[in-house]
């Protein structure tokens, strides 16, 4: 009968560490996780945004020499 009762006692114990603690640090690893993702995403979208504002550099407008005018010192 003791036995029994300790068996029950063993099972009650693991069922309420299983759910009051395995479960939840489970679920709570993977929302970490998933947040971590989206904000490492959101990371790599903004350098390749960066790098394409980068990669099309702005050109100059090309000068005609009739359009320059020399400078003289005095």
């Amino acid at each position: 009968m003791v036995r029994y009762i300790l068996l029950g006692f063993l099972v009650y114990f693991a069922f309420r560490f299983i759910f009051e603690l395995v479960i939840p640090v489970v679920k709570t690893t993977r929302q970490v996780k998933k947040q971590f993702d989206s904000v490492r995403e959101q990371q790599q979208y903004q350098q390749q945004q960066q790098s394409a504002k980068q990669a099309t550099p702005k050109t100059k407008p090309s000068v005609d020499k009739d359009d320059y005018l020399e400078f003289e010192e005095i």
